[in-house]
């Protein structure tokens, strides 16, 4: 039995709160994202800490979509986001918007105008930035600060109404100009936006800012514990003030560690340019960070939420290594993937002593990891098979264990192959293998004897299907791309994405399963992609069997 692991910090103030009776024991969390974009792995730990924190005390999570900024959300960006939750295998309460507070936050907004704690600036982005001050200076108030409130009504009125033009004006809280706080010193609220909204039309032209409704969207939903990022630490008194203010209810915002991982990029200003200009194939590209990247590249909800469990939640700032995700990914699929042959770069190896014409059907487990191995597959034999171009050398070294002259072999779930000769094409390449095999050397059956301390994988030539295969590693060929010289680009790893056109694979996997993993045995884990048609399958290697990477760091 497994040690029960300690709290974190979040579960220990959820409890501390629960046994107070805070809110009456009640947990609500929300998800808040944007849908100006698809979700990557970070927002997946964030997903797997909202949904999970809440169910473990037996509270509610909503998915609120901030949906504040009609130029760059989508209905796309809603519909895949839904998705990704529901893959993970999470199910929201409500499904809310902050459009839906429309009316409500314009009431909040008239409401401190009111109080004397809001006012209409018309003066331009550039003078209102320098109006701020600095760090070490304070602010210093624009003409708008001293309007009265009878004649910031009318002008919010008037905002609201479509009499100014974008960027004409906005609407700023009065709070503390010489605040040791950046947030603090009289912040944006509103904004002037003519744009079509995908929820509530041409309604709005006025949009509230994040911090604005982002709270005020908590407290509305009585929302008891409002978990951020680090980057929202100092938005907090900023949070706490509107709510305050305006007497609503005082949901708490908690912060924690985000997600950094390497040799990718976590941005979504930074995933869009990839997109945008075509370094990958679209967001769900599976060298992608995306949650529809990943799902599409044969990750599964239960490694994601794994791993999210493993890195645990911080308070600092790190950066997670890539290998502890692929590390879970494996664990996971060597428990529940299906074996399989397939051969990637082939060379025909001919029995000789193999009665011609014959075919015979050998089984293999499916999963032997599995209890009772998953059931059993059937593989043709014959004379004529595919093996891998490597799996043979013309001159073995001293710990070659695989084919060469006079090298001998077994063949999975099959015989033992001797290699006898070999011939070449007019280029000098190796074109075929001769063997002869030992009858009585089969697999399950074998009383030859014989030991040998190789074995491969092959393909029967005469019923082997091909299959297009694409080879993925990680984007880019740096740890942290994003805290290089130059642009992020640049960084690129040119051997991300290698495609083979003409694999051979065993006649099952024409067969193979959307959703499903396979171990193509000794070549990694891979899933059937959606570019797939009937009679041509593609597969993408999900992940390797080994952490190459970490071998190629210990040699540098």
């Amino acid at each position: 039995m497994s040690e029960e692991r300690s709290l974190n910090f979040l579960e220990e103030i959820i409890e501390d709160d629960i046994r107070n009776g805070k809110n009456g024991g009640r947990v609500l969390t929300r998800f808040p994202p944007e849908p100006n974009g698809y979700l990557h792995i970070g927002h997946a730990k964030s997903i797997c800490l909202n949904f999970g924190i809440a169910a473990k005390y037996n509270g509610k999570t909503n998915l609120r979509f901030d949906d504040t900024n009609p130029t760059t959300e989508d209905v796309e960006y809603v519909d895949s986001i839904k998705k990704d939750i529901q893959w993970l295998g999470f199910k929201w309460d409500k499904e809310l918007y902050s459009s839906d507070y429309f009316d409500k936050l314009y009431d909040f907004a008239l409401e401190l105008i009111k109080q004397g704690l809001a006012y209409v600036e018309d003066g331009s982005a550039e003078e209102i930035a320098s109006a701020k001050g600095t760090p070490t200076e304070p602010g210093k108030p624009t003409p708008s600060r001293s309007r009265s409130i009878e004649e910031n009504l009318q002008l919010f009125r008037e905002m609201k109404e479509g009499k100014y033009p974008d960027g004409a004006m906005v609407l700023r809280a009065k709070i503390d100009l010489a605040s040791p706080n950046m947030h603090l010193r009289d912040p944006l609220m509103y904004r002037i936006k003519h744009a079509h909204h995908h929820r509530t039309g041409d309604q709005w032209c006025i949009y509230p800012m994040y911090d604005f409704a982002h709270g005020q969207s908590d407290s509305l939903e009585e929302i008891t514990h409002s978990i951020c990022t680090l980057e929202f630490v100092p938005h907090r008194p900023l949070y706490e003030w509107f709510i305050q203010k305006l007497n609503n209810f005082p949901s708490k915002q908690y912060e924690f560690a985000r997600l950094n991982m390497n040799y990718t990029v976590m941005s979504k200003r930074k995933l869009l340019q990839l997109v945008n200009e075509n370094h990958v194939s679209g967001w769900d590209d599976p060298r992608m960070p995306t949650i529809s990247g990943l799902r599409r590249r044969g990750y599964t909800p239960l490694s994601i939420r794994n791993f999210s469990e493993r890195i645990g939640v911080a308070r600092r700032e790190n950066l997670i290594d890539l290998s502890l995700l692929e590390f879970c990914i494996r664990e996971d699929l060597n428990k529940s993937a299906w074996r399989r042959m397939a051969v990637l770069e082939p060379l025909k190896l001919v029995i000789s002593n193999y009665p011609e014409g014959q075919t015979e059907v050998m089984e293999g487990e499916n999963n032997p990891e599995m209890e009772g191995g998953d059931g059993l597959r059937h593989i043709p034999f014959s004379s004529e098979l595919w093996i891998e171009r490597d799996d043979f050398m013309e001159e073995p070294s001293k710990k070659y264990f695989r084919l060469g002259p006079g090298l001998m072999v077994r063949l999975k779930h099959a015989y033992i192959v001797r290699c006898d000769s070999f011939v070449k094409d007019e280029s000098g390449n190796v074109s075929e293998v001769h063997c002869t095999y030992i009858p009585e050397s089969r697999s399950g059956t074998d009383t030859s004897g014989i030991h040998v301390k190789g074995t491969i994988h092959w393909v029967c030539a005469k019923s082997a299907q091909t299959a297009e295969i694409r080879l993925y590693d990680r984007l880019f060929r740096v740890e942290d791309p994003s805290n290089e010289d130059g642009d992020f680009k640049d960084y690129i790893n040119p051997d991300s994405l290698t495609v083979i056109s003409n694999a051979f694979v065993e006649p099952d996997l024409m067969n193979a399963e959307a959703g499903r993993g396979y171990q193509f045995i000794r070549k990694g884990y891979f899933s059937l992609d959606s570019d797939s048609r009937p009679g041509k399958p593609v597969f993408n290697r999900t992940v390797t069997l080994k952490d190459t990477w970490a071998k190629e760091s210990q040699k540098s």
